[in-house]
């Protein structure tokens, strides 16, 4: 079941504050349906979307992402979840981004709110060196 996603209006004149870890503040008004939005670039899918899209895109839970990094050997951003979907960027050894959500052995990233947005495998995931 394909659900819709809907957007948000900025009550007061400007744009949303963001605080520390992205998190839109302010009052929003529901604008209604909005153009779905690229699953490659933005960091919505089904009812989970990004922390720092809370003020753009209204679904019902909001991930804060876990920051990752990508092990010694590199990998493959898919646009799926499974070795035969298309690779949509090739992720360099050690580089940082954004876990989101896991299931059945792989993570669903992205390299921040504007995306590449995807799949890995959950053991080529790494946490960051302090």
């Amino acid at each position: 079941m394909e659900m819709s996603v809907f957007g948000w209006d900025k009550v007061s004149e400007g744009t949303a504050q963001q605080e520390a870890g992205g998190i839109p503040q302010g009052s929003f008004t529901l604008s209604g349906p909005v153009e779905k939005p690229d699953p490659r670039r933005v960091p919505v899918h089904g009812d989970l979307a990004h922390i720092g899209l809370a003020g753009r895109y209204f679904v019902p839970h909001y991930v804060v992402p876990q920051i990752k990094v990508v092990g010694d050997m590199g990998a493959n951003l898919r646009a799926g979840p499974s070795e035969e979907s298309e690779i949509v960027y090739d992720l360099s050894p050690l580089q940082r981004f954004e876990l989101l959500d896991a299931e059945g052995g792989w993570a669903w990233v992205c390299l921040g709110i504007d995306g590449p947005v995807g799949y890995v495998r959950i053991e080529e995931l790494e946490d960051p060196s302090p």
